[in-house]
């Protein structure tokens, strides 16, 4: 069947109602999953991450070149130090979500992030394209993946994150049989959620991300392709800003990503840093890591009270 450019049926269109709906029906949102207050009787969540991708990108698509790799190296070298140092200096906790060949490169980075209190997280094992990948060639790297980051820090990472934030027929199989507590790559609410496959609960939680809080969209330049970076990093911070104010005013989640060689960069660095200030400004604010906040969404999931229960995840307060 001839295909468009999005790899879909070009007269999808003609599909009968079981085709379209099964495809609609296979990965959906299922119970919003957040508690009258968070943790210490906080009014909201903040979630931050920072996707450590480093030489990972190029890699993928099998670019070499040391110009395509001094990019993602500086984000190890000169952007992870700066964040660590931001975070310290805020009290924040934060998830980093690596690949598996990042961290290889990078080892003492990663142990960096577990020895200063942060979550590290699997986000695949060379940012591979897992929607191109077989069932066994996917759940290959990932398991390869998880192993590598438990090996390298001696903590087994209990959330994901898929590279591109794909999901193929094979996906969400995969990280149920892993064993992983949540995934942050869906787009489905602001809220964290339980996903439902097929209409069946999974119990697996969701920590949504969308590309409106995520730095690369803003910021990324391909020098032989059309995207070039064409906002100010204050504009992007008060876009960021303003979706903090309304999940403060919703008592629910503020979930950043970034990555350490986009927002690392000391003039985009200095929209971070006023961005915190921002949030600092703000009373009964709990900063989570991803796995801690996936916790309460589980407390919330199997009906335990929330509010004030997680005794090792206090409100922070910069």
């Amino acid at each position: 069947m001839p295909t468009d450019d999005f790899g879909l049926p070009s007269e999808s269109w003609r599909w009968p109602e079981h085709t379209w709906r099964g495809h609609v029906d296979a990965v959906r949102a299922g119970r919003r999953l957040v508690p009258d207050r968070w943790p210490g009787g906080a009014r909201v969540a903040v979630a931050l991450s920072f996707d450590a991708d480093h030489e990972t990108i190029p890699l993928r698509d099998g670019g070499t070149s040391p110009g395509l790799l001094a990019q993602g190296e500086y984000g190890a070298r000169a952007g992870s130090p700066r964040i660590l140092d931001l975070l310290a200096r805020y009290g924040v906790p934060a998830t980093f979500f690596m690949p598996a060949v990042s961290a290889l490169v990078h080892p003492e980075e990663a142990r960096a992030y577990t020895r200063d209190g942060h979550e590290l997280a699997v986000h695949g094992w060379i940012h591979e394209r897992n929607m191109l990948l077989g069932r066994d060639d996917e759940r290959d790297l990932t398991a390869r993946a998880l192993d590598t980051l438990t090996t390298l820090t001696g903590r087994r990472p209990v959330g994901i994150r898929t590279p591109s934030w794909d999901f193929s027929d094979s996906t969400l199989d995969i990280m149920i049989e892993l064993g992983f507590a949540y995934d942050s790559s869906l787009m489905a609410d602001d809220e964290p959620y339980e996903i439902v496959a097929d209409g069946r609960p999974t119990g697996l939680v969701e920590i949504p991300v969308d590309w409106i809080r995520d730095d690369a969209p803003y910021f990324t330049m391909d020098r032989y392709g059309s995207a070039r970076p064409h906002s100010r990093p204050r504009d992007v911070r008060e876009i960021w800003t303003d979706e903090f104010d309304a999940a403060y005013r919703d008592g629910g989640v503020f979930q950043l990503t970034l990555h350490p060689h986009v927002i690392g960069h000391r003039s985009r660095l200095v929209a971070l840093r006023e961005l915190l200030d921002h949030i600092a400004a703000h009373p009964g604010v709990w900063y989570a890591t991803h796995a801690q906040l996936a916790d309460t969404a589980r407390d919330v999931l199997h009906g335990r009270t929330t509010a004030g229960s997680a005794a090792d995840t206090p409100e922070h307060t910069p």
